[in-house]
């Protein structure tokens, strides 16, 4: 099932090019908003699965062209992001040791949304395609055998970078955690459709250009070890998002105007835009273009605008 939210957060299943509106099967839900409902429809998803499948076979749906979507999870209660994850296309020696870091849930933006630079004096702002599994069910100090079962579903993520924020000590949480540096979308594809996560195809592609192209198979740290790490540091409740990763060699400064697009292997697409009020520009090759052609530094330098180094 593919499931998410639309225009004025009315809750639809996609069936093919077209959107079915089930807002009324979960009516009987208590809610604050359309965060708490995505929570607890997930939470009690057994109890509305038939429903959901009943109503978007019978209902009429409308082309998926013409509606806008929403984050399909606009409130998770946590946004925890795998770091190092992958081996880099074989460049990495070993697995780096497993570590993993937050994003406020803030930072949640969805399909067609822009991503807002902030006035700070970052090295270069980056965006890290990668997939994010959706819990299921509450988890704590899940064992990596039973760990699996706890997935609701899968969605693509980009995971918003501003780098070498100063002081230097001080960056990783002022980097990660900026409102509208979480873009997720453009709904959740639930686990019995994807039935390898371990071996898709991920492509961002930056104005029409595709700069991040990788597989999951390429992850140090497979998806059950990261549900056990993660679950054994704190409980993982329904609906919350984690996020699995990417491999760094494709990355590039995002920039006012710019048009990302992320495909993950059967989730749809995810499309948001970057602005920038300053307007600050930076070279446009990958972090991979700039190491073959020996340039330093890897991270893509500031050719114009506030905070350029002398």
């Amino acid at each position: 099932m593919k499931i998410g939210y639309f225009n004025d957060y009315r809750l639809g299943i996609i069936k093919g090019d077209t959107i079915v509106d089930v807002t009324d099967v979960v009516k009987d839900i208590p809610r604050l908003g359309p965060g708490d409902l995505m929570n607890s429809l997930i939470e009690k998803f057994d109890s509305y699965k038939k429903k959901l499948e009943d109503a978007a076979a019978s209902g009429k749906g409308v082309p998926v062209s013409s509606v806008r979507f929403r984050a399909p999870t606009p409130k998770p209660t946590n946004i925890d992001c795998m770091a190092v994850n992958f081996m880099e296309d074989g460049t990495r020696k070993e697995p780096a040791p497993i570590n993993a870091f937050h994003k406020t849930p803030n930072s949640v933006i969805g399909d067609g949304d822009t991503m807002v630079l902030p006035d700070v004096a970052a090295t270069v702002f980056e965006g890290e395609a990668e997939v994010a599994l959706v819990i299921g069910k509450r988890a704590q100090n899940v064992k990596e055998a039973d760990a699996m079962s706890y997935i609701f579903g899968y969605v693509n993520f980009i995971d918003g970078s501003a780098r070498g924020i100063p002081p230097s000590q001080n960056s990783f949480y002022q980097g990660k955690s900026r409102e509208t540096f979480a873009p997720i979308g453009p709904y959740i594809v639930t686990a019995d459709e994807v039935p390898n996560p371990q071996n898709l195809q991920l492509k961002l592609s930056v104005n029409g250009v595709v700069k991040q192209n990788f597989n999951t198979n390429d992850m140090a740290h497979k998806i059950p070890r990261c549900i056990e790490f993660v679950s054994s540091i704190h409980t993982l409740e329904p609906g919350d998002v984690l996020a699995t990763g990417t491999n760094h060699r494709g990355l590039n400064a995002f920039q006012d105007g710019d048009k990302v697009e992320l495909e993950v292997e059967g989730l749809g697409k995810l499309s948001v835009t970057i602005r920038d009020d300053l307007k600050r520009t930076w070279t446009r090759e990958t972090r991979l273009e700039r190491q073959n052609k020996g340039l330093e530094p890897v991270l893509a330098p500031q050719l114009t605008g506030k905070y350029k180094p002398a």
